[in-house]
């Protein structure tokens, strides 16, 4: 099979799971973090250059604060696994608002934790507009250190990037999954490689 070698992951319907299970919409965030972690570590077994996750954006620090409190608790609880995980992890967003998590400051340089070999990089507190300089002076790609994306991968059943790192993902393919995240299986995964490999990949050429 051919294996990507940059995977986008966009993990949608927290929200909308805790709901269905009885829960109130903030809990919902708690329970993606350990599929964040297992989809990791598929990543890596299966040898897997690169792999981003859309952490928030920007637009998200508008949702009610008890809520935006959960996602950027699940975000920091995150990345402290991943950084006890072999990974090259880079924390990208606007750290000058005050929607950043201080907690997440350490890891806005790429950081080699254990022996390395995947780079990770976490979007939080994200925007294009910020990604792209667009407010600046002096515009210039905030995630330069991030390669193109092949695939982008997205849960939750909505067909849409919400302004997942667009230079990189100029050429990558999409992928939805109408599952919640929380209800991540490692099939998904798999079912997305399985379909990747059929794709006619020319970049343009």
């Amino acid at each position: 099979m051919r294996i990507p070698k940059h995977i986008g992951i966009i993990p949608d319907g927290n929200r909308r799971w805790a709901v269905g299970n009885g829960m109130t919409k903030e809990m919902g965030y708690t329970h993606g973090i350990d599929p964040g972690l297992s989809l990791f570590k598929q990543c890596r077994d299966l040898g897997v250059k690169e792999l981003t996750f859309y952490g928030f954006t920007v637009d998200n620090t508008k949702r009610p604060k008890i809520q935006r409190l959960g996602f950027t608790q699940a975000c920091i609880d995150a990345v402290r696994l991943l950084a006890k995980e072999d990974a090259e992890l880079l924390v990208l967003g606007n750290t000058k608002s005050p929607m950043f998590p201080e907690e997440l400051m350490p890891f806005t340089e790429r950081q080699i934790f254990g022996s390395g070999g995947i780079r990770v990089n976490f979007l939080v507190n994200y925007s294009w507009e910020w990604d792209l300089g667009l407010n600046s002076d002096a515009p210039c790609l905030k995630s330069a250190d991030v390669s193109r994306v092949d695939i982008v991968i997205r849960w939750g059943g909505r067909q849409r990037l919400s302004g997942f790192l667009p230079i990189q993902s100029v050429y990558a393919d999409f992928y939805f999954i109408d599952d919640y995240w929380p209800d991540f299986k490692p099939q998904h995964l798999t079912d997305a490689l399985e379909w990747y490999n059929k794709q006619d990949i020319t970049l343009g050429g």
